[in-house]
């Protein structure tokens, strides 16, 4: 069975938003990756948090077909250099991963399947 990490802001970190929300969202895209097919599981960061470990203890859990990088991460300018710790981490201790890009939450799947 292919595998896919999703990397992703945590929802309790975004100031305004309805976490509760996001993070149901969240979890029914997870739920959709098995009708898919796809064993699938999720890293969620924070800024100014340990973004490094929570990332390298996720890539390292197993060898992951492909990591989805969430627009959360990519979109925010204040992130961006979050989003190029991602990638490099990717390259470091997921090397045989593809890397993929999702333009929300809930199109995962298609980002992932596009790699698989």
């Amino acid at each position: 069975m292919p595998s896919a990490l999703v990397v992703g802001y945590d929802p309790q970190a975004i100031p305004g938003a309805d976490a509760d929300a996001l993070r149901a969202s969240l979890d029914a895209e997870l739920v959709r990756f098995g009708h898919h097919g796809i064993d699938a599981a999720m890293a969620l960061i924070v800024f100014g948090e340990s973004v490094e470990s929570v990332l390298v203890a996720a890539l390292t859990e197993r060898p992951w077909d492909v990591v989805v990088i969430g627009g959360g991460i990519r979109r925010t300018e204040q992130l961006l250099p979050i989003f190029e710790q991602t990638v490099n981490l990717i390259r470091r201790h997921a090397p045989q991963a593809a890397i993929a890009f999702n333009t929300s939450g809930g199109d995962s799947v298609e980002a992932a399947q596009r790699h698989l």
